[in-house]
This record gives structure tokens, sequence and C-alpha cells, in this order.
């Protein structure tokens, strides 16, 4: 799925702007007690396509090398004219939908037989989110040898594995090391292909709907896009995603739907070669972009989240979360303060 890095990208245009935005810290002495602070950054060239829309919504003037092409459930559909394919839905997702994803990426997305970047070391783990709410622990059953992990309170863990001299580590912490998780068809990232033997949970048939939707605009003439495979990232503080391309699919004129939960990040589009100077942008909570034709043979990644109060965009988000998820509201709230989600769907075959 991720083309690997290359040792002789770091001189590239792409790579340039992955370090350009990537978030470095002040360098204090280390005698010194004081907070870390990041770096500032020239942020002026990123394209913010809320403030474009904004702005064509009054004044219908678009900046230079932008345009509008039609509207999906009201939203308008950005293009560049110089990277074709490439489609920004901004504000797409209404608060309610961002809530609903962002629990559904949290509960039911990461649920075996769907796997996760924990699989390889731990295999399956079920009920990560309600096991880190209840601060248990993961320990391992019987012989090392036996790859078999199951859940325990606290307290009752931590003597198990004493008693047993063997590894434990907390839900909490496996909570927030989740990187991925693959809906539908499952993405084999050793081979690098979608394994169809491999059991998995159907992909849910209102988020099949929504990525309907919103590919439509990107689909050729007479079809419908058919939702078969998904990634969910999980990004947290310092994470980044390096630049790639979405290569595995078999019919590249089909759209990547890819949706936007949690803190705001910068999007890196490049072109056909990582020396192609990148157009810089916003993501906000909320925007879909769509990967069509031309732009799957662009490279792509996200060299930068924002997650202090100021920058990362999510106090609406969070409200709405703590409000109306009962006991568990204080939890969605806290975990996506300092997290981004990002949901990508994939005609496969």
């Amino acid at each position: 799925m991720y083309e690997p890095a290359n040792v002789s990208d770091d001189a590239t245009a792409f790579r340039g702007a992955e370090k350009k935005y990537k978030l470095y810290y002040e360098q204090h002495s280390k005698f010194t007690r004081k907070k870390k602070l990041p770096k500032p950054i020239d942020l002026s060239e990123l394209l913010d396509f809320d403030l474009i829309r904004q702005g064509f919504n009054k004044t219908g003037v678009l900046p230079d090398g932008i345009r509008v092409i039609e509207a999906v459930d009201s939203s308008p559909v950005f293009c560049i004219e110089d990277r074709p394919g490439f489609y920004f839905i901004s504000g797409a997702l209404s608060l309610e939908e961002q809530c609903k994803w962002i629990k559904e990426s949290l509960t039911t997305f990461p649920q075996p037989p769907n796997r996760t970047n924990h699989n390889a070391i731990y295999g399956p783990i079920a009920d990560l989110f309600d096991s880190a709410k209840e601060n248990k622990v993961l320990v391992q059953e019987d012989l090392p040898t036996n790859n078999i992990w199951k859940f325990y309170e606290e307290e009752e863990g931590i003597a198990k594995a004493k008693d047993r001299s063997c590894k434990t580590v907390s839900a909490s912490v496996l909570l927030r090391k989740l990187r991925w998780s693959t809906l539908g068809l499952q993405f084999d990232w050793s081979k690098r292909n979608y394994d169809v033997s491999l059991p998995h949970n159907d992909i849910p048939d209102t988020l099949c709907q929504l990525a309907k939707t919103h590919a439509a605009i990107a689909m050729p003439a007479g079809e419908e896009f058919r939702p078969e495979g998904a990634i969910v990232n999980y990004f947290g503080l310092g994470d980044t995603l390096g630049g790639h391309l979405d290569d595995m699919e078999a019919d590249w004129s089909k759209p990547i739907v890819s949706m936007s939960l949690g803190c705001k990040a910068i999007f890196l589009l490049g072109g056909k070669s990582k020396e192609d100077p990148p157009h810089a942008m916003y993501l906000r909570s909320g925007d879909v972009v769509l990967m069509a034709k031309e732009a799957r043979e662009c490279y792509h990644g996200v060299p930068r989240i924002f997650t202090d109060e100021e920058n990362a965009e999510i106090g609406a988000l969070e409200s709405e979360l703590s409000r109306e998820s009962g006991s568990y509201g204080s939890y969605f709230a806290e975990y996506i303060k300092t997290s981004r989600i990002n949901i990508n769907i994939r005609q496969v075959f």
C-alpha cells in the first residue's frame, strides 16, 4: 500500500516539504525545566480550503489554480488545476457524523477479525477501547511461545504476570499505540496485497453509502463506486505519514475516499515524482478528499498534526463527543484531543 522510503529521497522537493512542516521543538539546555515548545514555522503558503470555501460562498472568487466543479450535499468540490483527479470537499461531514465515525473507529473497527498493527505481536485483541477505559492490562497466557494474550483487571493481571514471569502491557498504552485497522477485504502489509482468504467484518452500510455519495463526483460516467476495503489510520502527537503511493488496487480510475477526523493536519500532495514540489494544505475534521485517475499516481503524505489547543480546531467536536456519548463521552473526547483519525475507503477490484 505504501511505497517504502528511498534513501535518495532526502534531497527531493517532497522530502524538503516534509522537513519544513514536521514538528520540531525548541532546544533548551538540559539543565532547564522549561516546557518544550514547538518551533515556529511559516504556514503562509498552505492552502486553506475552509477559507477558500468561505470566500467563494461570499464573492464567487477563487485563488489562482483552484477551481470548483459542483456541490456534494451543498458543499462545493474544489480541484487543483495541475493535479487532475484530486478533489477536496471542505466540511463535508456534519459534527454528528464526525462523532459517529470517531466512536466506530475506536470501538468497532479494531475488533477481530479485522486486523490492526497489534496483531503481529499480540494476535487479535478484542475490546481494546473498553479495556483501556477500565484500566485493564493485557497479559501473556501460559508459555511465552504461545501468542495468546488476555485482558485482566490491573491488580489481578500484574499478579498473574509476576507469578508466570510473563509479559504485560496496559490497554491504555495499546490504544495510544494503535496505528491502523483494516475493514472489509484485509490488506496484508507483509506481502503488500489484499488477502481475500482472511476473515473480516463488512464495511458498515452507512459508511459504504457515505463513500458512494462522495465518490460519485470522481467516478467514470455510468459507474458506481464499490467500497470493498478500507484502512483506518490513527495519528498521535508527533506522528507522521511519509510520502507514498496507494498503488495496490486494480483500477486507479476509481477514487480513494479519505475522511479526516480529529485534530487538524497538514497534507502534502506531490506529483508523479518526488522531485515535483508538493501542494501543502490543511486537513480539518470533517473534510473529505478524493484521489482518482492521475492523482492516484501522485505522492502524498501527512508531515504534521496539530495537537495544541490553539491550532487543533476541535473544540466543538470535543464538546459534542462529551455531550452525546454518556459515560464514555469524556474518554472519546480525551482521546481525540491529541489525535487524528483518517478513514480511507477503496474499491479493490
